[in-house]
């Protein structure tokens, strides 16, 4: 089977999925594996509601839905304020919706939809450069245990013409398509989404390598094939083909900024607020800030894409 099914799989499947199975995966604690945004508690929540604000300019944001997507399962969200990100925190939206992994993307009228980390944790596929051509990996059976194996025909891909003899391309072609289907509804408002991710060019010529990993109890791994079911597999998003996708449903500006310039240009005014409130003392609010701002933590990891289309 291609990469991306075995990933599929592993993920997702209805009993035995990660992302599926009733267990601990985000946080800080020794029986999860990584950690992301959302894990700095209601701080990240209240940057996301006024950087939206921000981005609506003139609209009012009461007219407007907030629609998170996640990896997880909505059963898993937080109770309160619809759950998600935005649970415990003040917001002016007029409601909050909360969908998770295998529910219905059907929603309309004016919102907001975000999403923070969806597009890397969805299947990808993984090609070579051997022999003069792109070979796409697989994973097969053999001799009792899980191997990366070449396939004798690639799923279609656009793949460089030629480079580097045993060049990795981990190409997020589920994530485009799913950027694609979000656009395509029948709503009109603001697109963000926070992942980590990389330009075609760098994707292509940059990350020889490839770009995925596997997380399990905090530690990364590059075997991929261990533990299906019981760690994370992901790789980099291409910023470029989201932003495409959006383009070409009408969204503009698609633009990609790190999350620390995202914050600061959209939610700037909060961010002065809370600092001056706990100017005097180093409080957990300010510490939350620092690691989702700073350059050497989370602002510069992860970037945010932003689009709007109002009809």
């Amino acid at each position: 089977m291609t990469f991306a099914r075995f990933m599929d799989l592993a993920l997702y499947h209805p009993a035995t999925g990660y992302y599926r199975r009733p267990q601990p995966r985000v946080g800080y604690g020794p029986d999860t594996d990584f950690f992301t945004a959302s894990t700095s508690g209601p701080v990240f929540g209240e940057l996301i509601a006024a950087a939206c604000v921000d981005l609506l300019g003139s609209a009012d944001p009461r007219e407007f839905t907030f629609v998170e997507i996640g990896a997880e399962p909505a059963a898993a969200a937080q109770p309160g304020a619809g759950g998600g990100v935005l649970a415990g925190v003040a917001h002016p939206f007029a409601r909050v919706r909360t969908l998770g992994a295998g529910e219905s993307l059907d929603f309309g009228g004016n919102c907001i939809v975000f999403s923070n980390e969806l597009f890397d944790a969805q299947p990808f596929h993984r090609f070579v450069f051997r022999r003069g051509a792109w070979r796409e990996l697989g994973v097969a059976w053999r001799e009792g245990n899980l191997a990366m194996v070449e396939l004798p025909e690639p799923t279609p891909a656009p793949l460089p013409g030629s480079t580097v003899e045993g060049y990795v391309i981990d190409a997020p072609l589920a994530a485009r398509a799913l950027a694609g289907r979000i656009a395509a509804g029948s709503w009109s408002g603001l697109f963000v989404a926070g992942d980590y991710g990389k330009s075609w060019r760098e994707l292509t010529e940059a990350t020889p390598a490839g770009t995925a990993r596997a997380y399990f109890r905090h530690t990364q791994s590059n075997d991929l094939l261990a533990r299906p079911g019981e760690q994370d597999l992901t790789c980099h998003v291409c910023w470029d083909w989201l932003a495409a996708e959006l383009e070409q449903h009408g969204f503009a500006p698609a633009a990609v900024e790190s999350q620390e310039s995202f914050f600061i240009r959209h939610a700037g005014g909060f961010i002065a607020r809370a600092t001056t409130e706990d100017a005097a003392h180093f409080s957990q609010r300010k510490l939350s800030l620092l690691q989702l701002l700073h350059p050497s933590h989370l602002g510069q990891k992860f970037q945010i894409l932003s689009a709007r289309r109002f009809t």
